[in-house]
């Protein structure tokens, strides 16, 4: 074997004292004891599965200044996360073949982790052409978000997911009905909030669920209001994902336009609702809904800040931070971060399994520290969650190949598409 890897790894929903055996990039066995060339021994700190977040915003090409796959995919990394799915709504939107090929070849030579592309759905989209062409899933806006990617008529709605349907691909959708979303001035997240209000996301969830086509694999990005939990629970072939930020902020967080993102923050009740719905297994992913801005961007007057906040950092350490708190366990976390949303999208990732991607991440449950803008990677320099503790990873392999060690990236640049 290339490599062994000693700890306490998680398999069949618990942590066992074991040798994980790495072959080509991939988990050839696992024992109690191995042997192999290089052994990497991690005592009794944790190893889990790398997490897969299927919701980020690389903003590659178009808004370098805020990301880019180099940037973004590094601090993925530090964060635990070996594989990332990204939107369409860059500029230009990953909306053709063409725009497709050329931002997955931008993504083959900057990204440090594996990656997968979004195609998104727009006016006379060739949804199947996109499917050929290798999209990992297929994005619907149903109300207008950052990027010039607009939402999806009414009238065409049922005829695309028609098209989707076709194609077997997921289904993303970013849930706001446009004609009930608000136009009011806004200076404060409560107004943020007064213009999307739940009946925003509750009514598009119904639309949705009405009109979807025979065989459509539906999947309801960023849940955030607690009259959908119900919706969702209660659908054929439907999935969904609740985000940190929904989880743990609400529209009395003192953030200003930091904290200005769609859809937006709510009442605690409502973020007290997603977290039990997320104990309850309601939810298949958590994802981090990536999605950076500028300082400077973020600070011009709140009716002209852009939504959106960065987070692919800092999601499964805040997880795991809840995990120590003993709000979580681990099971909750491991599931919804790496295995069930591997499972969606048909991915070899999310386990500690044989045949599967040797991507790992090692933890110490009782090592955590105060989350600081400074000590991250992204490109926009800044956190929502400054303070916050947080339980980051000491080591990360990405098929087999050890990427970070104590918070500094000794891997070379290796992240391929998995489509």
């Amino acid at each position: 074997m290339d490599a062994i890897v000693r700890g306490r790894c998680y398999t069949d929903g618990r942590p066992v004292q074991q040798c994980i055996g790495i072959s080509d990039g991939k988990i050839a066995a696992v024992s109690g004891s191995l042997d192999g060339d290089i052994v990497y021994d991690f005592g009794s700190k944790l190893v889990i599965p790398g997490a897969v977040d299927i919701h980020v915003h690389m903003r590659e090409p178009g808004a370098t200044q805020k990301e880019d796959f180099a940037s973004g995919s590094l601090a993925a990394l530090h964060g635990g996360v070996t594989c990332l799915l990204d939107m369409p709504n860059t500029n230009p939107p990953t909306t053709t073949s063409k725009t497709l090929r050329e931002k997955k070849e931008l993504a083959a030579s900057r990204s440090y982790a594996d990656f997968g592309l979004f195609a998104g759905v727009q006016a006379g989209s060739d949804i199947e052409a996109l499917s050929r062409e290798g999209a990992v899933g297929v994005k619907l806006y149903m109300a207008g978000t950052t990027g010039d990617l607009a939402a999806t008529s009414p009238e065409s709605l049922k005829e695309e997911l028609a098209a989707v349907a076709k194609t077997g691909k997921v289904l993303a959708v970013h849930a706001e009905d446009e004609s009930l979303r608000g136009r009011g001035s806004e200076s404060s997240l409560a107004d943020h909030l007064k213009n999307r209000r739940n009946e925003c996301e509750t009514s598009a969830i119904r639309r949705l669920l009405e009109l979807s086509a025979e065989g459509l694999r539906v999947h309801i990005c960023h849940v955030s209001a607690r009259e959908s939990i119900p919706l969702i629970a209660n659908a054929r072939n439907v999935t969904s994902e609740v985000t940190p930020h929904h989880l743990l902020l609400d529209k009395d967080a003192m953030l200003g336009s930091f904290g200005k993102v769609n859809p937006p923050l709510r009442r605690r009740e409502d973020r007290q609702a997603l977290f039990a719905a997320l104990k309850e297994t309601r939810f298949d992913a958590i994802a981090s809904d990536h999605a950076p801005h500028t300082t400077e961007e973020k600070e011009e007057d709140f009716d002209f800040a852009p939504s959106g906040m960065p987070g692919v950092e800092t999601t499964l350490p805040l997880m795991i931070q809840l995990v120590r708190e003993r709000h979580l366990t681990l099971e909750d976390v491991v599931r919804r971060t790496s295995r069930r949303p591997a499972e969606m999208f048909g991915l070899n990732k999310g386990r500690i399994a044989v045949g599967y991607d040797a991507d790992l991440v090692i933890i110490d449950p009782a090592t955590s520290r105060e989350i600081r803008a400074d000590d991250l990677h992204y490109r926009c320099a800044w956190t929502p969650y400054e303070g916050r503790l947080g339980v980051f990873p000491k080591a990360v392999f990405l098929r087999g190949e050890i990427m970070i060690e104590d918070g500094s990236l000794i891997g070379e640049r290796s992240g391929r598409d998995v489509v």
